[in-house]
């Protein structure tokens, strides 16, 4: 009985070198303008929000000033020429975190802007669109992983070392990219979690799968490791938790350190019996 609230996705060019137009209607043909005449006009609809995403891991602040722009200049023409008052605007993610980009010429915290950036371009885009102070619609970001990937550490354990062919040091550890997803994305942070002697010198670190692209770094500095030195990886809050996988090795305890350093175990370690709980043998099998 009541209207069902809609917001449009729109796709638009922000002056990106790559467009994600997979999703969303397009603002330059027309498209995005079409279905929002569409959803004022139904009855049963209610146009409340603009939504728009344009990409990940976008290093450019002026992008998200450009959307601003032209998403509040739909707004106020559906305001204008619909009657239609705009909510929300919601400029999506794709923030970065301080990680550092396979290939990249410069660690993350070098190269990220900082995100008073952001908000200064989608700031200055919205003051400057025409609204009436009382008439600003809500602003929505999807700020994920810039929020949550400085919340996340891997802890894992040597478990053998070899010289490669070519002479460079590899050492072998407990988990790989079958914890540790976004290791095909970054070079993350890896340190020692124990003093440990002797010069650094390139190092491969694999995980323990049964295949060559588990890397979890191709070459990073450390000092000489042995079977059980444990390591400590950076930055692995965002995407890892929702993408790993039970291949090879069941999955670890999550722990949460609470404000005062204290442990908290928040997801036990899986088991066998875990795994098969959900498993069913047919009768005649049996």
């Amino acid at each position: 009985s009541r209207p069902v609230r809609v917001a449009v996705r729109v796709n638009l060019d922000a002056g990106l070198p790559q467009r994600w137009d997979r999703f969303g209607f397009n603002l330059e043909n027309g498209q995005a303008w079409r279905a929002v005449q569409q959803v004022a006009a139904a009855k049963e609809l209610v146009l409340v929000g603009l939504h728009c995403h344009l990409g990940t891991f976008i290093l450019e602040p002026a992008a998200y000033g450009t959307a601003a722009t032209r998403l509040a200049a739909l707004a106020q023409r559906a305001a204008r020429e619909l009657g239609q008052t705009i909510d929300y605007l919601d400029l999506g993610g794709g923030f970065p975190s301080l990680n550092t980009l396979k290939g990249s010429y410069l660690p993350g915290p070098d190269l990220v802007p900082d995100f008073d950036d952001y908000a200064a371009a989608v700031a200055e885009a919205l003051q400057g669109a025409g609204f009436a102070p009382e008439a600003l619609p809500l602003l929505v970001l999807e700020a994920g992983r810039a929020l949550v990937d400085e919340a996340g550490t891997l802890l894992g354990t040597v478990l053998a070392t070899k010289r490669l062919a070519d002479g460079r040091r590899a050492a072998v550890l407990d988990f790989g990219v079958n914890l540790l997803f976004t290791a095909y994305w970054y070079d993350h942070g890896v340190s020692p979690a124990q003093p440990l002697a002797g010069a650094p010198e390139p190092t491969v670190l694999y995980g323990p799968l049964c295949m060559n692209i588990d890397v979890v770094r191709d070459s990073i500095a450390l000092p000489p490791l042995t079977a059980g030195d444990q390591l400590v990886v950076h930055r692995v809050g965002a995407y890892n938790l929702s993408q790993w996988q039970q291949f090879i090795t069941l999955r670890p305890n999550v722990v949460l350190l609470d404000m005062q350093g204290n442990p908290h175990v928040i997801r036990e370690a899986e088991t066998l019996a875990y795994l098969q709980q959900g498993e069913r043998v047919p009768a005649h099998l049996e």
